[in-house]
């Protein structure tokens, strides 16, 4: 795996080379952002010509060890303005890396007004006209249909929706399952950036491609096999997500006292069995039909936390039913209809925006009085004008940020304008660490505290106590970035920070994938070398400590029912980025 591809959507040229020597064993997270941080013009404008666009499967893409079919995508963040790396499912990683393609960049833009479609094969790269029928509004469901009868049904496909093509804050890069549905690199506005560039949605045919070769394939067998027992055996990984999916923690975080509800004003709601992980599997196995209670977002998959969530019929509805878009429409903006939510859910895949920060920025429009308390079919309703879009789509497709100035607001939820997921940093410090932190706006995934805080996996810090907070962040945050660099889902974490033979299986898959040596120090050093050089990027892009911070209402509106504030002083938040 060492084609480096670059579109140049200016010139229309596209050069393949050999992958800079610098970024040898690199991949994933680790290229993106070294690569960002080396390329992009850090004060450029994210929707200019000098912002770059990459694609890089991780380290053990490609291969047949479990849960590693995923993609980071990376670029500077029209949202945040900060360095971006999101990630995703679907079938595009294992395509690229099988293809021998270590990275794509689309750099530069086109003069002309009108969208393109990047074709990839074994063949190379061609730049065609997009399909006129897939333009103006067209849903990525309807597209993803017409792409896969143009180019053929097994081709891995990613897109720019609507919000993409109008280039909204929130617009996410979608990509097509395994079964034609829709996963997305949500967050950061990186749909945006792909339709700056314009283009639509690009391509991957890999037909006749070589795959990945293993430097030892017997140990990477027996490696790749104790990591799928460490999975399987996990009561998380192998019980709870596959039957509940990431929805099983509503009852858990309402039960914390952490479950941030009526726009972050209290952690607890009295509705929550409504919108539960339990009543969703409770519903799918009712209704029947298309439903599934368990399902892959790529090929490989065994912890399996997604779901087909269909409707009283049993007619498909929507997949990826996440835990943060249930929150932050069921618990935050109290909508009580696990069907309107699905239905929402759906539009928010069809139109490409990221589905936590347009959930909460839904949340925030009925604190700003835009939207009806609890009217799923008002919020539904708002988002489909988001592929038109009329002013109101505009606005809510903005995200929180943009919600909360345009309605006068001061409890605004946001880290550098990224909304705050689905756990209340008050009640659940060490995640507020995190969302402060992070190079990235508020990611809940940057370090999962939760892990710790709540589900007592890799040991338990209290989380209503400062005591141990910014190790924990700190930790999990190195940790993190060295896992999305290696094409891993990061409910690997559950596993391996409870089981040690996990954690030496996947240090022994990557060495028996490449033939090299590495330890686990090697492994904590990668994570800090790729948060040292995202860090770089964002203070020469004008960020400074002062903007590591959570809004100030947290500070001074108690959470009920613990009645928690954020406490931490400035001082101690600087500490947790000191190694």
């Amino acid at each position: 795996m060492n084609k480096f591809i670059r579109v140049n959507m200016t010139t229309k040229e596209v050069v393949t080379s050999e992958a800079p020597e610098k970024y040898a064993g690199l991949a994933g997270r680790a290229l993106t952002s070294n690569f960002v941080n080396d390329e992009v013009k850090p004060t450029c404008h994210a929707l200019g010509k000098n912002n770059k666009l990459i694609f890089a499967p991780g380290l053990l893409s490609g291969t047949s060890a479990s849960q590693s079919g995923r993609l980071s995508v990376g670029a500077k963040s029209p949202l945040t303005g900060t360095i971006k790396e999101s990630n995703t499912g679907g079938t595009f990683s294992q395509k690229m890396a099988k293809m021998g393609i270590k990275a794509l960049v689309i750099e530069g833009m086109p003069e002309e007004d009108k969208f393109y479609v990047l074709k990839i094969d074994m063949n190379g790269v061609t730049i065609e006209d997009a399909p006129a029928e897939i333009l103006g509004g067209c849903g990525n469901y309807e597209a993803i249909k017409v792409l896969s009868a143009k180019y053929g049904a097994k081709v891995g496909i990613a897109l720019a929706g609507p919000a993409g093509e109008y280039r909204l804050p929130t617009a996410n890069i979608s990509f097509k399952d395994p079964e034609g549905n829709i996963r997305s690199a949500g967050r950061g506005g990186l749909g945006a950036v792909l339709g700056s560039k314009k283009v639509k949605a690009l391509i991957i045919d890999d037909a006749g491609a070589p795959g990945v070769t293993l430097a030892k394939p017997e140990e990477f067998r027996a490696a790749a096999k104790a990591f799928a027992k460490a999975l399987t055996t996990h009561p998380v990984t192998g019980q709870a997500l596959p039957a509940y999916g990431t929805d099983v923690l509503v009852n858990i975080l309402n039960e914390a006292g952490g479950l941030p509800a009526k726009n972050f004003t209290t952690g607890r709601i009295d509705w929550n069995d409504k919108i539960s992980g339990e009543t969703m599997n409770a519903t799918i196995s009712e209704r029947g039909g298309d439903g599934k209670v368990s399902h892959g977002c790529h090929a490989g998959c065994i912890i399996r936390c997604s779901q087909w969530y269909p409707d009283k019929d049993g007619k498909y509805i929507t997949s990826g039913f996440e835990y943060e878009t249930v929150w932050a429409l069921g618990a935050g903006a109290g909508i009580q209809d696990l069907d309107d939510i699905a239905y929402i859910d759906r539009a928010m895949d069809d139109v490409g925006v990221d589905a936590i920060d347009v959930s909460v920025a839904v949340a925030t429009a009925i604190e700003g009085g835009l939207l009806p308390w609890g009217d799923g079919k008002a919020a539904l309703e708002a988002i489909k004008q988001i592929a038109t879009p009329t002013p109101l789509g505009r606005i809510i497709g903005g995200g929180t940020a943009i919600v909360g100035k345009v309605c006068g607001l001061y409890r605004t939820p946001v880290v550098k304008d990224q909304a705050i997921p689905a756990y209340d940093p008050r009640s659940v410090k060490g995640i507020g660490l995190t969302y402060a932190t992070t190079p990235m706006g508020a990611d809940h995934t940057s370090g999962y505290c939760i892990a710790t805080n709540i589900l007592k996996i890799g040991g338990y810090v209290d989380p209503l106590k400062k005591e141990g907070q910014i190790e924990l962040s700190r930790n999990l945050q190195i940790a993190t970035a060295a896992v999305d660099s290696t094409g891993m889902c990061l409910f690997i974490a559950f596993a391996i920070l409870d089981i040690p033979e996990g954690f030496n299986a996947l240090i022994d898959m990557i060495n028996a994938r490449y033939g090299l040596s590495l330890t686990a120090d090697d492994v904590t050093a990668l994570g800090k070398s790729v948060l040292k050089a995202e860090r770089a990027f964002n203070a020469a892009a004008g960020f400074t400590n002062a903007h590591d911070r959570l809004p100030e209402f947290f500070e001074y509106e108690p959470c009920p029912p613990h009645n928690a504030v954020w406490d931490f002083t400035p001082e101690e938040i600087d500490e947790v980025f000191n190694f």
